[in-house]
């Protein structure tokens, strides 16, 4: 009988920064988080950042301020690299086996269309969830200096 392979430690293949004030993106990553789990239940790979906890620090994430953050999703590769958009997405959901989901966003006669499309579903999504603008979350928190 062989010794077992030595097991290579699993780093997070994403860090999404969402937003926890929200509905619709808690039930996504309530998905997400399980579905990570159930394929990867040693090492997930995925880690998840509440961007509307009052200790979110844009300098441990990239320096995604709270207003980019609140305003568009993002995530972190390991090597430090910002997605953003349906780009988040077709990575997450390639990580928990799911990539062909959102692979056809990718195609180039497709992924104008489903640009445009995810960037009305940002500039309407916290009025559509019920949700203060983000100008006025930002004046609440106090932490949205820059308009970037």
């Amino acid at each position: 009988m062989s010794a077992p392979a030595p097991s290579l430690p699993v780093t997070t293949g994403l860090t999404l920064l969402y937003d926890g004030g929200c509905p619709l993106c808690l039930r996504e990553v309530t998905f997400l988080r399980r579905r990570d789990q159930l394929l990867h239940p040693q090492a997930p790979r995925l880690a998840f950042v509440d961007v509307d906890a009052a200790d979110y620090d844009p300098a441990a994430h990239g320096q995604i301020s709270y207003r980019m953050a609140m305003g568009r999703i993002h995530g972190l590769l390991p090597d430090g690299t910002v997605v953003r958009d349906v780009a988040v997405f077709r990575t997450a959901y390639a990580i928990v086996g799911l990539g062909w989901l959102y692979a056809p966003t990718a195609w180039p006669g497709l992924r104008p269309l489903v640009d445009v499309a995810y960037g009305l579903w940002a500039r309407w999504r916290l009025r559509l969830t019920g949700r203060p603008s983000l100008d006025q979350l930002c004046a609440c928190r106090g932490a949205c200096n820059s308009k970037s």
